[in-house]
């Protein structure tokens, strides 16, 4: 494996630029990487955010530029505006002793601005799949001069429903291109898109995520889904905590939960998409500064995150898939530090924790909430700890005025003491300790997510559920405008209701296909959310209407 800048036959200027960086030596996936998009070749790797996958195709596209074109060389196609500003970051970095012109486009901004840059020429374009087909339909984006395209987090694009998009993008570009794709996961979609696309690919295979989890301190505990927010709290009494990112499944819930946390005395601010991009740096300035201790976010909106020295990642909600936690809590203990990944799972949940622990190779502790008494009993011994600093210290001559002159006005010492104390801990009413009900091991398979699915398509006589409503607890039926006739596909109907509605794909029940429409569950509570939207499906180059039986 390469372990010196100079052998990857970079030029002088890029090695400039990276070890100014403070890249001491290439990662394994700059190693494999790098060499083959210099030789011109087609590339899959699969590869875990935080392995150094942007300087793996950045460096090989800024030598490749030719300078003075003005014209778009280079297109990188990234899910979300964080990741397309952090690419485009990075190619600032990298380029800084090279001409290079980037540009990011993503939507929240105007129009207007990236407009005129394009006019005026840049060297590279990154941007969300949706903004760059906007440009495109307005003839502002003419990508017929691009020599070689970049699929970034391609998984992440998948799971957004951008397929579709992305194959509209790559038809707009030359044939004889070169292409990347860098994938965290290479499911069976992003694999046909490939074969469609890249011609003779290298794959390159980095590492396995279960070694990003070595040093985390990982506990998980049960708890019901009324008793998440008193169970958080808990944790956030007890912890040793100074910054912590907590991750929520939906926008919505962000918002919520850094509202609930702050009420409690918990300062904590929401990350999600529906922040302008200036809100959003405000938000994670006022963090990092330590203005706020607690950040919730979405997975999409965690994208691109950079925070160093993060003590703790909790999962309030916990991620269907064992990559996603990885992900999740691979954001801790960087750099040689301790970390600590908290997880709150349901008792219905408790399998998936069993399925992270088979990927992971890691076993994750269960623990016990800390109990009402244990809660007082830090308290008290938090405010005794400080009373003995400043006891210590002596410094509070002014204070000790004060009290000389309620015992000379006849009040008792002890008295004087404790109404002192009693107004030290008046901040505590803003922390209620919050009862939580007992929780008992849930195993019934036939009532775990996937083994559903799997009883709704095994074939036998017509069961109750088959109608209007659904055989499932908790789930309500809906029917879609479109079914066989339509090449629908399962996969299609999950993707579109938790892209446009915005809910956990996971969540979705039985799925049944017809021929003009389909009937598909979905939770109870995000019914009113799916509804929303009735109007605004999209599946393929079908316009969807979603409604309820």
């Amino acid at each position: 494996m390469t372990t010196d800048w100079t052998s990857l036959d970079l030029r002088p200027q890029l090695v400039q630029a990276v070890t100014e960086l403070g890249y001491v030596e290439p990662t394994a996936i700059q190693s494999a990487v790098i060499p083959l998009l210099l030789a011109g070749q087609d590339v899959i790797a699969q590869a875990q955010t935080g392995t150094g996958k942007t300087a793996a195709f950045a460096l090989p596209i800024i030598q490749s530029l030719q300078g003075g074109r003005k014209e778009v060389q280079s297109l990188i196609l990234a899910p979300t505006r964080e990741l397309a500003i952090q690419v485009a970051s990075a190619f600032h970095s990298y380029g800084h002793h090279s001409a290079v012109s980037v540009l990011a486009v993503y939507g929240g901004q105007p129009y207007e601005r990236q407009i005129r840059r394009l006019q005026r020429g840049v060297d590279v374009v990154v941007g969300t799949p949706g903004r760059l087909l906007d440009l495109m339909r307005q003839n502002a984006l003419d990508l017929s001069t691009v020599r070689t395209v970049v699929l970034d987090e391609a998984d992440e694009m998948l799971s957004m429903g951008f397929i579709e998009d992305i194959e509209t993008i790559l038809g707009e570009t030359p044939q004889e291109r070169q292409t990347a794709l860098f994938s965290a996961t290479l499911p069976a979609e992003i694999r046909r898109l490939a074969e469609r696309y890249l011609r003779d690919p290298q794959s390159v295979r980095i590492g396995s995520s279960h070694v990003t989890v070595d040093a985390l301190a990982q506990r998980y505990y049960l708890v019901h889904e009324a008793d998440k927010l008193a169970a958080l709290s808990r944790l956030l009494e007890v912890e040793e905590i100074h910054s912590a990112l907590v991750f929520a499944r939906t926008r919505a819930a962000t918002g919520e939960l850094a509202s609930d946390l702050t009420a409690r005395g918990y300062p904590a601010e929401a990350l999600n998409g529906d922040l302008s991009q200036e809100a959003r740096e405000q938000v994670l300035q006022r963090f990092r500064r330590g203005q706020s201790s607690v950040l919730v976010a979405t997975d999409v909106a965690a994208r691109g995150l950079d925070i160093d020295d993060l003590s703790h990642v909790i999962n309030y909600d916990l991620p269907m898939d064992a990559e996603v936690y990885v992900h999740r809590v691979g954001r801790t203990g960087r750099a040689g530090k301790s970390g600590v990944a908290l997880s709150l799972v349901t008792p219905q949940e408790q399998w998936r924790i069993r399925r992270i622990e088979t990927f992971t190779r890691q076993p994750i502790e269960r623990a016990t909430l800390p109990t009402v008494d244990e809660i007082k009993q830090r308290r008290e011994a938090r405010l005794m700890a400080q009373l003995e600093v400043w006891l210590r210290r002596g410094r509070g001559r002014r204070e000790r005025e004060l009290a000389a002159a309620l015992v000379e006005a006849g009040h008792d010492p002890l008295d004087v003491a404790a109404a002192a104390l009693k107004i030290a801990r008046a901040e505590e009413k803003e922390r209620p300790i919050d009862p939580i009900a007992e929780v008992e091991e849930y195993r019934p398979a036939e009532n775990r997510p996937w083994a559903r699915r799997e009883l709704a398509r095994r074939p036998g006589p017509p069961r109750q559920g088959r109608g209007k409503e659904s055989h499932e607890p908790g789930m309500v039926r809906l029917t879609m405008s479109a079914g066989r006739a339509h090449g629908i596909r399962p996969n299609d109907v999950v993707g579109a209701i938790a892209f446009h509605a915005n809910i956990p794909g996971h969540t979705i029940g039985a799925i049944r296909i017809q021929e003009e429409h389909t009937l598909v569950d979905v939770p109870q509570q995000y019914v009113a959310q799916v509804l929303e939207k009735r109007d605004g499906y999209r599946i393929r180059k079908h316009v969807v209407r979603v409604e309820r039986m």
